[in-house]
């Protein structure tokens, strides 16, 4: 009985271990910047880890009153950039200690 407690504490130990070293990992990853671009760099946006927008830059040569939508679309392009190179960088960063849990 005695040694089933043991495991049981030992588990415990490594469960608040993992938990502690998550969500450092997790702080971490939120202080990172991530920088998404559109067609040579005319737009760029910067995002944080935890996908929170930092800053948005337009270079002032693509912006045409006559063709608004395109701006749009690079605006877009950056932003889905950033948001995707935050993605894997949490799924790297995260995966390890989510992989075969049930929700992941």
């Amino acid at each position: 009985m005695m040694r089933g407690m043991g495991n049981m504490q030992g588990m415990m130990k490594q469960m608040q271990k993992m938990q502690k070293d998550m969500t450092k990992a997790q702080e971490e990853l939120n202080e990172k910047e991530f920088v998404g671009e559109a067609t040579n760099q005319l737009v760029m946006a910067t995002f944080t880890g935890d996908r929170k927008m930092k800053d948005l830059s337009i270079k002032e040569e693509i912006v045409d009153p006559e063709d608004v939508d395109m701006l749009q679309d690079l605006v877009i392009m950056a932003v889905n950039d950033a948001l995707t190179k935050v993605e894997k960088e949490t799924e790297v960063t995260m995966g390890k200690y989510t992989k075969g849990l049930p929700g992941f």
